[in-house]
């Protein structure tokens, strides 16, 4: 059976250890990557996209980081109980027109008794910035 560690329950040291891990995956801009994390049948919802499935989010985050250039993320824990974590995210990027800009948002994450993500909801908040603004 594949496994994702650290596994639930959480603790504050492994609901930490699991964010810092989402977070090192997104940045690398690799969508096969960041999807192993999840289940083969995960559930997302991005905004107002409903995702299923592994190849879903290959598909998803393929498209978001061929628009998002120069992407930059930053997770912080917010709360965690047995089997899930929330967080809140900030992520700074430029379109192919050259205009920056920041997002922030919250996450919650429902993982299986392996540490695979079961099921994302997110919910995200884009603000137009100056290059001179980034802080990531």
């Amino acid at each position: 059976m594949e496994q994702r560690h650290p596994l639930p329950p959480f603790t504050l040291e492994t609901a930490l250890k699991k964010v810092q891990l989402a977070e090192d995956a997104w940045n690398s801009k690799d969508p096969e990557k960041v999807a192993q994390a999840y289940t083969i049948d995960s559930e997302w919802r991005n905004r107002s996209t409903f995702i299923n499935g592994r190849q879903q989010i290959i598909e998803f985050l393929t498209g978001k980081w061929e628009r998002e250039l120069d992407y930059k993320l930053k997770k912080e824990l917010w709360a965690f109980t047995d089997n899930r974590i929330a967080v809140r995210y900030e992520y700074e990027f430029r379109n192919a027109e050259g205009q920056w800009f920041r997002a922030y948002g919250n996450e919650n994450w429902e993982y299986d008794e392996n540490g695979l993500m079961q099921r994302r909801f997110a919910s995200v908040n884009d603000l137009e910035i100056e290059e001179s603004e980034r802080r990531l």
